[in-house]
């Protein structure tokens, strides 16, 4: 991890021509929050009490848009989820101001010195959002996991709930969660074996704020807390991922494998990064045996994350079983729905399917217009995140020109190679031929320029 010196405000100046380029809003139009205060102060009149279940939550510290809280309890060899999801559907309504602006909207943007939300703060910060200073209104799906790990949806109720803690993934406890939390994380792990799922999560590049106002730019793989906290999601999303696929209706997740050609060039970057790859072995079992924590290993994940074709959102479709290559899974998402437009439809469709009641046209004529919106989304938010790290790649070597620098090439592109430096966490791409993946080289650094987010590095 590296933090970021920034005498001159390149960082914080450069965020904010971002902001400007890629179009982030800068709050809300006043229609928008004077509906969405009107929307917060709706009571709940049709959900159950159930703030005596022992709810937590657990997230980055920071965060107070938050969509989930949990709740385990054992039941004979199985293990019940209680999953408590945000009901935005409560205080958003079709139509209105506020579901208007998310559908321009789509997700949440996430910038180092502040996010765009989704909703207003009004609504995703406080009257929706799961925190521990009140009830909250919720949809709680029970899901069933087997000891083999088999998710099943049992249930959904529209219900209140009190989350009895805020919990952080940097410093959450054993004993702060339910009993049976690390059980259904080693049961859902178990099961992704089973079925040959290929999701790895290697370490990305992360541009954070910092408590004292400054940024870091670092590699950061997942702790073990998120690792597990995502278990319970992924449990949950696959048991409404199959029960929508039962009831011929949904929205789902879907990512295609990399075909043959892209599977040969990761099989050479392994071999040039020095690791064993065994003929017999597939791509999906390989990448299983990786340690992200290990830099020729993770170099290698996050080539294999770039030879994906990438994830989409697809309607039902009669006749074809919607699959995510990944997951090996029918799968969806529904357990960010504060964050991500599409998920509100789904819990709405999820709850309709397990109380035994029709699916509204509202949410299925959604289903036809989300992949199209959902897609845009996605690359906006991408687009900004690879725009942050390029700046602060630039203000972390501004000054630096001339030195240079310890790297490896982790993969060849057109007219050059991508390379990682050795002692920072900086990913550039160089102008070099003759260079193998895993090849060791020296670098100098050419150029640093905040102003166009761009570094230039030539080999030595």
């Amino acid at each position: 991890m590296k933090s970021l010196t920034d005498p001159s405000q390149a960082l914080s100046t450069g965020l904010a021509k971002i902001r400007t380029e890629f179009h982030v809003p800068d709050g809300f139009p006043v229609v928008v929050v004077a509906a969405a205060e009107a929307a917060a102060k709706r009571v709940p009149n049709q959900h159950a009490d159930r703030t005596a279940m022992p709810f937590v939550t657990l997230d980055p510290a920071s965060s107070t848009d938050l969509d989930q809280a949990f709740s385990i309890e054992a039941s004979g060899g199985d293990l019940l989820l209680h999953y408590a999801i945000a009901d935005v559907a409560w205080f958003v309504e079709d139509g209105d101001a506020v579901d208007l602006e998310a559908w321009t909207r789509g997700e949440t943007l996430y910038l180092p010195d502040g996010k765009a939300g989704l909703y207003p703060p009004v609504i995703a910060e406080a009257a929706a959002s799961l925190l521990p200073d009140g009830s909250r209104p919720a949809v709680v799906f029970t899901v069933r996991v087997a000891q083999d790990g088999a998710a099943k949806l049992d249930g959904a109720e529209r219900a209140i709930i009190q989350s009895r803690a805020k919990l952080a993934y940097d410093s959450v406890k054993a004993s702060d969660v339910p009993a049976g939390f690390a059980e259904m994380a080693r049961r859902m792990a178990m099961n992704e074996k089973r079925r040959g799922a290929s999701r790895v999560d290697p370490p990305e590049q992360e541009v954070e704020r910092l408590a004292d106002g400054t940024f870091r730019l670092s590699f950061r793989p997942l702790l073990q807390s998120e690792q597990d906290n995502a278990a319970l999601s992924l449990a949950a999303n696959m048991a409404i991922a199959d029960a929508m696929f039962a009831h011929h209706t949904g929205l789902f997740r879907v990512m295609s494998e990399p075909d043959a050609f892209r599977v040969q060039r990761l099989r050479s970057a392994a071999q040039a990064l020095g690791l064993s790859w065994p003929a017999s072995t597939s791509l999906r079992d390989y990448q299983r045996t990786l340690d992200p924590t290990d830099p020729q290993q993770a170099a290698l994940m996050l080539e294999i994350r770039h030879a994906s074709a990438g994830a989409s959102y697809q309607p039902y479709k009669e006749g074809v079983v919607p699959w995510h290559e990944a997951m090996a899974a029918t799968y969806a998402h529904a357990t960010a729905p504060l964050r991500r437009l599409a998920d509100r439809y789904v819990v709405r469709c999820a709850l309709a399917i397990a109380n035994g009641q029709p699916v509204s046209q509202a949410v299925t004529d959604a289903f036809a217009r989300l992949p199209q919106v959902m897609g845009r989304a996605d690359s906006h938010a991408s687009q900004i995140n690879h725009a942050a790290i390029d700046l602060a790649e630039a203000v972390m070597l501004k000054g630096r020109e001339g030195e240079t620098f310890k790297a490896a090439v982790t993969d060849v592109v057109d007219h050059g190679v991508r390379v990682q430096l050795a002692d920072m966490p900086v990913v550039a791409n160089v102008k070099a031929s003759g260079l193998r993946q895993g090849d060791d080289l020296t670098l100098r650094l050419v150029l640093a320029d905040p102003d166009q987010r761009s570094i230039v590095f030539e080999p030595v």
